[in-house]
């Protein structure tokens, strides 16, 4: 679970912080509360997410408890992966 952490983190710094590694937050601070990341940046996170976990994010699963922290994207990803393994 920590290897989607680091990834999810990376993605973040690099592609939504401009690489700023002075801005500091934890697994479970909220993006939005924190201005990490505002709603255009989510979006791009989901397209990050659905590319690289090969998961599909539905217009319903776009809630602040799967997608506004570190700690929720990892738990959403783990869901989704385990729900496209049952199916396959």
């Amino acid at each position: 679970m920590s290897d989607i952490k680091t990834q999810l983190r990376e993605y973040i710094v690099e592609n939504l912080l401009f690489g700023d590694t002075e801005t500091q937050f934890a697994d479970n601070d909220s993006f939005m509360e924190k201005g990490i990341i505002d709603s255009t940046g989510i979006l791009e996170v989901i397209t990050y997410i659905e590319e690289k976990f090969d998961i599909k994010v539905e217009d319903d699963e776009i809630l602040p408890e799967n997608l506004d922290s570190i700690d929720n994207l990892t738990n959403f990803i783990n869901r989704k992966v385990k729900e496209g393994s049952k199916v396959a």
